[in-house]
């Protein structure tokens, strides 16, 4: 209930009227006695006390007693219960009764189209904050990106330019599979091919299975199949999906069939780490990555892990094809990515540079695992995954590209680096803090590697002016 209907009907009990009558000359036409009451800038009589006994606490005393009386002179039978009144009424008695005691102050009900302003009824302005809004933000600019790769993807030939720039920052999980596929070559952009091309390998890497294994793991060569088996164990400890002997089974046939595959090279430690993000994702095409490492894969149909397994054996083929010669014999693709290096920390940080040196640090001491195992012993999978979003869209991208971002990530620690000592920076490099690393750090990575990449890549003259060390393993 407003203050304006308590107001308009609430009337005291009936007391024995003791006013006297007042002449008509000095009342008006609606029989309320004529008196000039001195009104403030809001439209309130000029009055800032009022009695604890006074009708209306909205009221001056002078106005109460006009108002009394005016009440007394009135015959009407009011009911004090407003719920019975038709709220048209009450609008209609406002208005005539507002008119009648234009000198008298009387608070309008709340909705009102007059144009008195009330501080109770005006409206709070609904406003958030700088983080739900940023959220928001995310959340339409993901839609909008979903729906960008669900158009290019549904393309009868897609275009790999676009497909490129669109994944550089990052592939939805629901599209990364096929996205990753076409990217790496796997997969013919055009999608009438596709289906058949996809078939074919499938049943290739079967093949290739069942006349590897046809003896069991007696037939192998123990030598690489001994290496693989005690490694595999080790791939990712640290994730449950990984533990699984039904899984574990899987990587050895992946790897072992592509080590006797690639005589030239062989299988070498490290290899390993190289098909979990794509035995990852292609999992993720049968079920959720977030459910991945709860799944009971006892029950898992053989046909989709078959797949799953064809898909990253050939995958890390074409990944592998592009390095090779980072696991030949003395590897010279490692070497030449850590002298690279080795340069491009000199040219970001010199006084970083300048420590390391002084502190006897050679960079292959904590470098060459980095580039021969792609930062994924020191970087989440999950994070790693989002990285190869971006390597995939690089030209050499897992050889070139991640040298500047392998320089980026070393520069990171520079404070830390240049206050430490050979054996702690040593440990420190071996162990660097990325455990908490999000979305957000590796997209920061990625951005400074590439801003270093278009400022020293196509400009070798920015480098060949420093001194380096030769490496050699």
């Amino acid at each position: 209930m407003s203050d304006y209907q308590r107001y308009l009907w609430r009337r005291p009990s009936p007391q024995p009227s003791t006013n006297k009558r007042i002449p008509k000359a000095q009342l008006d036409e609606h029989g309320l006695p004529i008196t000039k009451v001195q009104l403030n800038e809001h439209g309130l009589p000029v009055s800032n006390s009022y009695s604890s006994s006074s009708s209306s606490p909205f009221l001056s005393n002078s106005s109460n007693k006009l108002f009394k009386d005016y009440m007394t002179a009135t015959d009407s039978d009011w009911n004090d219960d407003l719920d019975e009144f038709d709220p048209n009424d009450i609008e209609k008695l406002k208005r005539n009764t507002a008119a009648s005691l234009t000198p008298i102050d009387i608070p309008l009900m709340s909705g009102s189209n007059s144009n008195v302003n009330s501080p109770i009824d005006v409206p709070k302005k609904k406003t958030i904050d700088e983080e739900t809004a940023s959220e928001i933000a995310k959340i339409n600019n993901d839609i909008a990106r979903i729906k960008k790769f669900e158009t290019i993807l549904k393309e009868p030939n897609v275009d790999i330019v676009k497909l490129k720039k669109l994944s550089w920052s990052g592939i939805p999980e629901e599209y990364r599979p096929v996205a990753w596929q076409i990217l790496m070559g796997y997969l013919p952009a055009n999608s009438k091919e596709r289906e058949t091309v996809l078939k074919a390998k499938r049943n290739e890497y079967i093949k290739i299975v069942t006349e590897t294994f046809k003896n069991g793991t007696l037939g192998l060569n123990q030598s690489i199949y001994h290496q693989i088996h005690i490694d595999v164990p080790r791939t990712n400890p640290d994730l449950s999906l990984y533990q699984n002997p039904i899984i574990q089974e899987s990587l050895e046939k992946i790897l072992y069939c592509w080590a006797i595959r690639h005589p030239a090279s062989g299988y070498v430690q490290g290899i390993n780490d190289l098909i979990t993000p794509f035995y990852h994702v292609f999992l993720s095409e049968y079920m959720p990555l977030k459910h991945i490492n709860k799944y009971d894969f006892d029950s898992f149909p053989k046909e989709k892990l078959t797949n799953v397994e064809a898909d990253s054996f050939w995958c890390l083929t074409i990944l592998l094809d592009g390095i090779q010669d980072n696991y030949i014999h003395a590897q010279p693709g490692i070497v030449r990515q850590v002298e690279k290096m080795n340069e491009l920390t000199n040219r970001i940080d010199e006084p970083l540079y300048k420590h390391l040196k002084e502190e006897n640090v050679n960079f292959l001491q904590f470098a060459f695992r980095w580039m021969n195992c792609l930062l994924m012993r020191e970087i989440s999978l999950q994070n790693i995954i989002r990285m190869w979003d971006t390597y995939i869209c690089e030209n050499n991208g897992f050889s070139e590209f991640h040298t500047y971002v392998c320089a980026v990530l070393l520069v990171k620690w520079s404070k830390e680096l240049k206050t430490k000592e050979f054996q702690d920076i040593v440990i420190f490099l071996q162990h660097i803090p990325t455990k908490n690393w999000t979305d957000k750090d590796i997209e920061l990575l990625l951005s400074e590697a590439y801003m270093y990449k278009s400022l020293f890549h196509n400009s070798p003259n920015h480098l060949n002016h420093i001194e380096s060390t030769k490496i050699e393993i």
